[in-house]
């Protein structure tokens, strides 16, 4: 039974009762206790009707009782004949109240309705906007969706699928049992008309293919088109059993507000996408042109003195003395180490964002790692006093290739950034169960409002002392102390440059001294 029928039958059935319970009552105060005119008792029934039907139901009920009233208690009585004069004004009196009381009972009734139907329809807009607001994603949002739909709009299922057009709509949220009927059967579509109308259109889609099962005809199938800037981007997809009519007026502007949130929010995260691959694709140029700037001189430079120290010794005009042939060639050896570096630390880099760096966690004595950095990078530091404090037996959980390749950057970031004849210091204090080690120089330092920065990829500080570097050396020492879990941060030194301290695990120490 539709909506329109089903109201029909409760107000005959309201009618008949209501009219029949004021006739009785009419019949007992004429007839038992002697009240000549007892007809005032129909407005109640009047004032009832009116407050559950509104103002039509009101002027039948008022209608009705008049000619009840005039068929039984109006001489000549079972006739709807008026003899006295007095009793027609009596009936037009009755009319007229019963009618005026019946309208105004029913226009708080549908004051009361209304306001009811707004707050209804806040408390859903309300819990579809917190959901599409609060949620992680769009896809994350839509079961909360589907069921303040669902239940708002009286629908037995809801759907909501996504997609451009009909064979790409994919359904991504349901509420209700079942799967989404295929569109081979008819279905009513909502249309915006004016003013923030609406109205129900069935279309009629081409002929069922052969052998495709539909649902039963009671099952209405219901759909709201998804806009974004004009463009279909998805449906919301209802269904309703028993031959019930649509969505009312109130229910179906919540499904045109809940489509233009839901547009709104994929318009939203459309954009956010398009941000976000635009800003990765920036960065990702950004990279490129740093990795350009801070590789192109490191490479060109040593490049450039193999190519001098090489052409020297191949030149048959050249005759050198073999300490000089000897110098070359050592030459060609250190700028040819300095370039491994470079690309050792390239790799090393990749390893580290890629998520490949895997260190092990052994005692190290942290005297030995630092003694093998030192000798290593002797010939870099030239004539720069290095000055090593470490305390016989200090120890360290770590990798012992990690631990050495942190310290050769460190001492060959020192000596690309201070001048001869400085002071480069390292130290290791126990605290606990940790180990800090510092590593420092006497040269110019870095800007207090830049040691933060220090160890980010490719940079190489805003002023002109600490431009020459490639920016990736300190870059790979966090990636590498962060891997054996450890901790640096750079701070100015008390020798008035650069001070890096690392912090390690302390290493347990055995019955011997040594490490565990």
């Amino acid at each position: 039974m539709s909506r329109h029928a089903q109201r029909l039958a409760e107000l005959g059935l309201a009618l008949a009762a209501g009219l029949t319970a004021s006739t009785l009552a009419v019949a007992a105060l004429e007839e038992t206790f002697g009240i000549p005119n007892a007809s005032t008792v129909y407005v109640v029934a009047v004032a009832a009707i009116a407050i559950l039907f509104g103002v039509v139901g009101a002027i039948v009920a008022a209608v009705l009782a008049i000619l009840v009233y005039d068929f039984l208690f109006t001489d000549p009585v079972y006739t709807l004949t008026v003899a006295d004069p007095d009793e027609w004004l009596s009936l037009v009196l009755l009319l007229f109240v019963a009618v005026t009381v019946g309208q105004l009972a029913a226009l708080q009734r549908r004051r009361a309705e209304v306001a009811f139907a707004r707050e209804r329809e806040s408390r859903a807009l309300f819990s579809v906007t917190r959901a599409l607001a609060t949620r992680d994603s769009f896809a994350a949002a839509l079961p909360a969706v589907v069921e303040v739909l669902r239940n708002e709009t009286e629908l037995d299922a809801v759907w909501i699928a996504i997609g451009p057009d009909d064979p790409g709509e994919q359904v991504i949220a349901q509420a209700g049992d079942g799967a989404l009927p295929r569109r081979a059967r008819p279905y009513h579509v909502l249309h915006r008309g004016a003013e923030g109308s609406a109205r129900w259109t069935l279309v009629r889609p081409p002929a069922t293919p052969a052998g495709h099962k539909v649902r039963a005809a009671s099952a209405r199938l219901l759909r709201v088109r998804i806009t974004d800037a004009g463009l279909p981007v998805g449906s919301i997809w209802g269904e309703q059993h028993g031959g019930a009519d649509p969505p009312d007026a109130e229910g179906s502007a919540l499904l045109l507000v809940a489509t233009d949130l839901l547009g709104q929010a994929l318009a939203r995260e459309r954009l956010s996408d398009e941000m976000r691959r635009a800003e990765i694709a920036q960065q990702s140029d950004a990279v490129k042109t740093a990795l350009l700037e801070s590789v192109s001189h490191n490479l060109r430079t040593p490049l450039a003195s193999i190519r001098a120290s090489a052409g020297t010794l191949m030149d048959p005009d050249v005759a050198l003395s073999e300490p000089e042939f000897r110098a070359s060639a050592a030459s060609i050896d250190r700028e040819a180490q300095r370039l491994n570096r470079l690309v050792g630390n390239l790799l090393d880099l990749g390893r580290i964002e890629g998520g490949a760096l895997r260190a092990a966690r052994e005692a190290l004595e942290l005297d030995d790692v630092v003694a093998r950095a030192v000798t290593q990078t002797t010939p870099r530091l030239r004539d720069r006093v290095v000055e090593v404090r470490i305390p016989t037996g200090t120890a360290v959980i770590g990798d012992p290739v990690l631990l050495e390749e942190t310290l050769l950057n460190l001492l060959d970031n020192a000596a690309q950034h201070t001048p001869g004849g400085s002071v480069l210091r390292i130290t290791a204090v126990t605290q606990h169960a940790s180990v800090a080690l510092t590593v420092e120089d006497s040269g110019a330092g870095v800007p207090d409002d830049q040691l933060e920065r220090i160890f980010d990829k490719f940079f190489r500080g805003l002023g002109s002392a600490r431009r020459s570097g490639s920016g990736i050396g300190l870059a790979v020492v966090r990636g590498f102390v962060e891997a054996m879990a450890g901790r640096v941060v750079a701070r100015r030194s008390e020798l008035g440059g650069l001070a890096v301290d690392i912090e390690l695990p302390a290493a347990p120490a055995t019955t011997d001294g040594g490490p565990g």
